[in-house]
């Protein structure tokens, strides 16, 4: 029980004030400016800041990061501002795992909302080729809908108009093609059982499938033993929903809040559209070879259940732990985890032991420094002395040899403001995401943050791109400011053109319109280019990087090196979706490829091998390598992509993403490597008298 005291403390808030900073004083072991606090007082000052930061965080009310309310959804007689009452169904894009090429709904020949409406979408959205729109599909909360039919789509033998509308439909059920639709910005889910007693919920379900020639089932028509004619096409025309709420009545709130959406596709042949009838068991068949006509029936059933089990804020759930991929590979973490100590204790054994003893050695230059006023006409046998004294890094490749200006040092600075500005790109978004500001309920965030990061972010490219030219002893500061501005981004925007120009002649969904391409030239020359000049600009007024020693201006020659610094290859994958796994893996990748090209450094230091600049940006940088190589591997032992429209747009995108990791893992590799070069010579009492050479 708190004093009196203390409850007239909480009333004021100047002495509350007071003795907050007090205690926080007291607390450190600083005295106040103004008089000096017993310890007596000490103590109850503390309890009082204690005890207020408790009663503050437990009064705390939590909040949904994304900036998602949630919705509350009522009966129709029920309804109000607060409180809803039609459920809205939107429908989106549809794609394939054997395409590339994502369409429209409104490229199929379905139902078509009559009063359709698109939602506004973000940057994020129309760059992942997201179409999203209203649907015919018609849902009031509590109102259970028994077989209704939608519209009936007929097709006449012999005109070419529904021919050509037909093919197409059967295009969609050859290659697969799913549709996604979303209630309550929520993924309505396909769930269905697979192996070992589990269920798998798949966010999306197939337009229909197909049995071969042969009569073997592909897809979707292996659930189904009434899918068995050969040659024949069975339309998914049938929709069962369910739609699962969690009640406020015991929560406080009103309403209900939607927490699982799920449907079953059902290919069901009516044999009367005005009277549909669900429970048949005759399937809805297209035959391969339009040789009658043909009528399809679309219906849709709606079913509600109360599932107060589940909460809003973790409706996702259901979903991500359902997925095969999404299960947490806690051996490869480790795996991973265990390379990076092995690393560590290696690098920690470099700096402590051997570097320990170089330096000790280098010291011992003063002692010898007597030696040269003696026999200063015996230089050679004390320089090779010196040498014979000197293990791991040699002091000529460790001095005045290690810091010569790198070849093409102009690309390699262009190249490292590209890659600071990816690095930073990449670590605030993977931050904002564990944090929740992108989740999968924020469609389309995550590509827009990383665009607007990528665009604000020209600055410190450009800065870090001219100090390093600078550095280097470049003199072409206008060259170096255009290539970082436009060299490596022109490349990806040339492919990605290249490749939306193929979406446009496919008619596909995932074409970028012309005014967005434009709002992207905006930003880039309106917007990125412009700090990238102005990061160039302070970089420039900077002084050149002072390096720990001088160096020769004839280059020295570098001895033949020895089997273990050539380069040995070795790779491995694992796909992580979760963001605060993704972030763990992040740092793990961060670490490895640090620790990886500091420790080849060294090695190529004592084999008295100076070219470390680029050395370090390609040995990590060469992870792009290693996944360009298991792109090719995953297309063709995973992957069940046809046509050269979705194979050149696959190896395009692959591309991009093999020049952005590049950049990415490459400066990453440099900076470390640079740190460690100019830590361990900055350390090292180099006597420049005794390179006479």
């Amino acid at each position: 029980m708190a004093s009196s005291g203390t409850a007239h403390t909480f009333n004021n808030p100047a002495i509350f004030a007071e003795v907050l900073l007090k205690g926080l004083l007291g607390g450190l072991g600083v005295q106040s400016p103004d008089e000096e606090l017993p310890w007596s007082r000490r103590i109850h000052c503390g309890f009082v800041l204690v005890y207020s930061l408790v009663s503050y965080f437990y009064s705390c009310s939590a909040f949904y990061l994304p900036g998602l309310a949630p919705v509350s959804f009522c009966a129709k007689d029920k309804g109000g501002e607060d409180c809803q009452t039609v459920i809205q169904l939107f429908v989106n894009r549809l794609d394939s795992v054997e395409s590339v090429l994502p369409y429209e709904y409104d490229m199929f020949d379905f139902c078509k909302d009559e009063m359709e409406t698109r939602p506004s979408e973000n940057l994020g959205q129309v760059l992942f080729g997201e179409r999203i729109e209203s649907s015919p599909y018609k849902v009031n909360f509590l109102e259970e809908v028994k077989c209704k039919s939608l519209c009936t789509k007929s097709y006449k033998k012999g005109n070419k108009e529904d021919a050509t509308k037909l093919d197409f439909l059967k295009m969609g059920m050859q290659l697969n093609y799913q549709h996604h639709w979303i209630i309550d910005n929520m993924p309505v889910t396909w769930c269905y059982d697979v192996e070992d007693d589990q269920k798998y919920c798949n966010p999306g379900f197939p337009v229909g499938c197909l049995v071969n020639q042969d009569g073997k089932p592909k897809d979707a028509c292996v659930i189904n033993a009434e899918f068995h004619k050969k040659n024949t096409f069975y339309v998914f025309n049938h929709v069962d929903i369910k739609i699962s709420y969690h009640s406020g009545e015991a929560e406080g709130w009103r309403g209900a809040r939607l927490v699982a959406a799920t449907l079953e596709p059902k290919s069901i042949n009516q044999a009367d559209e005005k009277n549909p009838n669900c429970d048949g068991a005759i399937p809805m068949e297209v035959p391969g070879v339009f040789d009658s006509d043909v009528s399809i029936v679309y219906t849709y059933s709606v079913t509600f259940e109360e599932n107060n089990a589940i909460k809003w804020a973790s409706r996702w759930d259901y979903i991500l732990v359902s997925m095969p991929h999404t299960n947490i590979q806690w051996f490869s973490i480790m795996n991973s985890l265990v390379i990076v100590l092995f690393l560590s204790g290696m690098v920690a054994m470099i700096m402590l032991r051997t570097l320990h003893k170089d330096i000790a050695r280098y010291n011992q230059v003063d002692q010898v420094k007597a030696l040269l006023h003696k026999a200063s006409n015996d230089q050679g046998k004390i320089l090779g002395a010196l040498r014979g004294r000197t293990g791991g890094v040699r002091m000529e490749a460790g001095a005045r040899g290690c810091f010569p200006a790198p070849r093409k040092g102009m690309l390699l600075s262009v190249f490292l403001g590209q890659g600071t500005q990816i690095f930073i790109m990449t670590f605030i978004t993977l931050f904002l995401a564990c944090l929740g500001f992108l989740s999968p309920a924020n469609r389309g965030a995550l590509m827009t943050c990383s665009v607007v990061l990528w665009v604000l972010l020209g600055t410190p490219a450009g800065y870090v791109s001219a100090r390093l030219y600078k550095t280097f002893g470049g003199e072409k500061w206008k060259t170096n400011v255009l290539l970082t501005a436009l060299l490596c981004p022109g490349i990806v925007f040339a492919d990605f053109f290249l490749m939306n120009l193929i979406l446009w002649v496919e008619g596909s969904s995932a074409a970028i319109p012309f005014g967005t391409l434009v709002a992207i030239l905006a930003l880039w020359f309106g917007i990125s280019v412009p700090l990238t000049f102005l990061g160039a600009y302070f970089g420039f007024k900077k002084a050149a990087i002072e390096q720990p020693v001088r160096t020769n201006q004839i280059p020295r020659q570098i001895p033949e090196q020895s089997f273990f610094t050539k380069p040995v290859p070795g790779m491995s994958h694992q796909m992580y979706y979760m963001f605060g796994f993704l972030f763990l893996v992040f740092i793990i990748l961060l670490i490895t490829c640090s620790e990886a090209t500091v420790l080849l450094c060294y090695f190529h230091l004592c084999a008295e091998d100076y070219h470390w600049w680029w050395r370090s940006f390609l040995t990590s940088g060469f992870t792009a390598v290693y996944l360009f190589i298991y792109s090719v591997h995953y297309f063709f032992s995973k992957l069940q992509i046809v046509g050269a429209a979705s194979t050149f747009l696959y190896f395009g995108y692959t591309l991009i993403m093999v020049l952005i990791f590049f950049l990415f893992t490459g400066t990453i590799g440099f900076f470390a490597c640079f740190w460690f070069v100019n830590k361990i010579y900055s350390v090292v009492k180099v006597k420049m008298g005794l390179y006479i050479l």
